[in-house]
Parts: C-alpha cells; structure tokens; sequence
C-alpha cells in the first residue's frame, strides 16, 4: 500500500525558516533508514504558500489565488511517499521520524487511491496506460 506521510505547516516554516543543520541531518539519515528499506519512493519540503497559487474552480470558472494563505494549520510543508503493507507500519516508520520542526509539530499519513479501489471501465484504462508510460520514462 502507498501512503503521504503530510508534514504540517507551523508559523516557522510558512515564515521560510529553514531547518537547523542538526535538523537537516538527522532527517537525511532518517531518509537514508526509509530509503534503504525500500519504503520511502520521494519526500520532500515545500516552499512557504506565499511563493505559490491557488486554483478556484466554480463551474467552468477557474480563478487564481496567489499565496501566502491563512489557517497555517490546513497547510502542507512537506510531505513523504511511503510503499509499506500496512497503516500500522506506516505509522511505526513514521514515530521514528525526527521532529520536521523546532516547536512541535504535526504529520498526517494518509492511503493514497490505487486503481483497483475503482470499478473497471475506460477511465481506469485512460490512468492505466497513463501510469505505464509514466514508468517507461523513468
């Protein structure tokens, strides 16, 4: 089962403080651990949301909103991708992780959809075939 382990934004990371060198290498070693397990498939950090964008979707109207946004709380500062059998093993990776912030923080792990979890018919064959290309290029 995939999962996205969601890091929480804080005031600091949506401010743009970057993490501590004592940070930074606790977390590539943490890294290192999900890599060489053959758990973790990407991770990564996220600008503040005041370097990106919003698109608003009312009907057939699409709008843009430019960051920063509120509710630093409902906020993403990264995230990783985890292949693992199960949530329970999700989460015992993940109590393992260093704190991704200086004050307290906050991680979400969530199952992502897989193509089997829908009914068969030409959508699923459009995603397959998309997903195979995709594969071919890496």
């Amino acid at each position: 089962m995939r999962f996205m382990v969601i890091v929480k934004a804080t005031q600091d990371s949506e401010a743009g403080v970057m993490p501590s060198e004592e940070l930074l290498v606790a977390m590539g070693k943490f890294n290192e651990e999900l890599v060489k397990a053959g758990v973790m498939l990407e991770g990564n950090g996220l600008q503040p949301s005041s370097k990106g964008a919003r698109i608003v979707f009312d009907g057939k109207k699409r709008s843009v909103v430019d960051g920063p946004f509120a509710e630093t709380k409902e906020l993403i500062a990264g995230y990783w991708l985890l292949q693992v059998k199960s949530l329970e093993e999700a989460i015992e990776w993940m109590k393992r992780c260093p704190n991704p912030h200086n004050d307290g923080g906050e991680l979400e792990i969530r199952p992502l959809y897989e193509l089997e979890d829908f009914a068969p018919g030409e959508g699923i064959r459009i995603h397959e075939k998309l997903q195979n290309e995709m594969k071919g290029k890496k």
